[in-house]
């Protein structure tokens, strides 16, 4: 028995689609809006982010001084001069071998694509086909450029080696408010906002501040121990760059699974080049077990919580971020997608409906707060 549509009812679904349409298109357009004048700000919205994420990296050492009395500003002062200190150390201890190092580095990854190149065209594979050619020399093209990006933004920063020193003037000078101010900050936003603003935006921010600050302090707790066990584990098998793989390692860190994947194929390609076939496959096991203890072990254990997003997602937030803005898009892809997860929650949290036998006033407060001090 054939079923006969309903005018009524196809007019009525064609009127909601056409609503829920023009709805979306509102919002991307003021989503493409947003992305345009955030691009027409760059060079103020990069210092403010690089020094947002340095100050959840360093919060906890000047929240460690102000709960024992110490003064706002000078707490923030001492944190500040001390990672001064210690970003100065790091760039003469690690940075300047790197950066000298960087055009070896270079030549070992694409010696290593050759060789790959060589074996794929001789037995038993015996691949001569053109586009299989082709698709060796973009490789060997992304290698030099993407290599030669991470460099450079691991020695200069981003951009030229005159913004880079712009760029890190101001974040370090706004670290020092935001780690002298921060706390102030949420409450004051609370008395500037009507009506239920007043509650929801704090909030959201507080959240977003704790997901941020977690995942920047256990990506970098993260990083360094697979900096370190990896590159020990270079070390003790003579293959020679160990310490620019090691800070390439740490670096990549902050771009989950794609980082890995690059970091440890540039370790397996140096090998292969200086050491030989054994010593590649040896490196890509000590990498293989690295990543497994990272998983299992590291992870769950510095990461009090995670980031509530999917591989999935991450995989695709990387990708997107670094087709949109290269290596900074990659590098910020992760932290903006699980900020946007935790205004999705909030808003999925006040949208839904009540638990069944909860009652009228047991729904969830939020407190507009601080971090704690």
């Amino acid at each position: 028995m054939t079923a006969t549509l309903s005018a009524g009812k196809t007019r009525a679904a064609l009127r909601t689609s056409a609503r829920v349409s023009g709805e979306l298109l509102l919002v991307l357009v003021m989503l493409a809006v947003v992305l345009w004048v955030v691009g027409r700000m760059w060079s103020v919205v990069w210092p403010l982010v690089v020094g947002l994420l340095l100050t959840t990296l360093t919060w906890p050492f000047a929240r460690f001084l102000r709960r024992r009395g110490w003064p706002a500003a000078l707490a923030a002062a001492v944190v500040t001069v001390g990672f001064l200190a210690v970003a100065a150390g790091v760039v003469a201890l690690i940075a300047v071998p790197v950066a000298s190092q960087s055009g070896e580095l270079t030549d070992g990854v694409v010696e290593g694509i050759q060789r790959l190149r060589e074996w794929a065209a001789g037995p038993p594979l015996n691949i001569g086909d053109a586009e299989i050619n082709k698709a060796f020399d973009s490789a060997v093209a992304r290698a030099q450029d993407g290599l030669g990006n991470m460099v450079g933004a691991v020695v200069t920063g981003v951009g030229t080696i005159v913004n880079g020193i712009v760029t890190a003037v101001l974040a370090l000078f706004l670290m020092f408010f935001f780690l002298k101010d921060g706390p102030r900050f949420l409450p004051w936003l609370a008395r500037q906002l009507p009506g239920r603003l007043a509650t929801d935006i704090p909030t959201v921010a507080s959240r977003g501040w704790d997901t941020l600050g977690a995942f920047v302090r256990s990506q970098a707790a993260v990083g360094l121990l697979d900096a370190v066990l990896i590159g020990l584990g270079l070390w003790v098998l003579g293959v020679p760059l160990v310490l620019p793989l090691s800070v390439l390692t740490f670096v990549s860190a902050f771009v989950p699974i794609i980082g890995a994947l690059f970091a440890g194929l540039v370790a397996v390609l140096i090998a292969l080049v200086s050491n030989g076939l054994t010593d590649a496959l040896i490196v890509l096991a000590i990498i293989v077990v690295v990543q497994q203890l990272e998983g299992n072990v590291f992870q769950p254990m510095i990461q009090s919580r995670g980031l509530g997003l999917h591989a999935a997602v991450i995989l695709l937030a990387v990708t997107l971020g670094g087709n949109l803005a290269g290596i900074v898009g990659s590098l910020l892809a992760v932290p903006v997608a699980a900020l946007l997860a935790v205004v999705w929650n909030y808003v999925r949290e006040q949208l839904g409906e009540p638990a069944p036998g909860a009652g009228a006033g047991a729904g969830p407060e939020a407190e507009p707060g601080a971090p704690a001090q």
